[in-house]
């Protein structure tokens, strides 16, 4: 985790593990315009703000398999405009 301005971000690697999804997922998520991402740096890392991982997190009913949130696949309810 990583705090700027009192503002707490995660890495991809934890947002995704905090969402319960592959990396692949979230990015799409933040494609689609379901979560926003932070760049960081000269080497295009991304960030993404904990607040809006949770916030995405209240929209799903939680599944508690194995102890871990999951979200549904993005196709499931993430519309596709081309």
């Amino acid at each position: 985790m990583i705090e700027i301005d009192g503002v707490e971000y995660l890495t991809a690697e934890e947002a995704a593990a905090l969402l319960g999804v592959k990396r692949e997922t979230l990015y799409a998520y933040a494609s689609r315009g379901r979560l926003r991402s932070y760049r960081r740096g000269i080497r295009r890392e991304r960030l993404y703000r904990r607040s809006d991982l949770e916030a995405l997190l209240r929209l799903q009913p939680a599944s508690h398999e194995r102890d871990s949130i999951r979200l549904p696949a993005a196709e499931t309810w993430i519309p596709f405009t081309s």
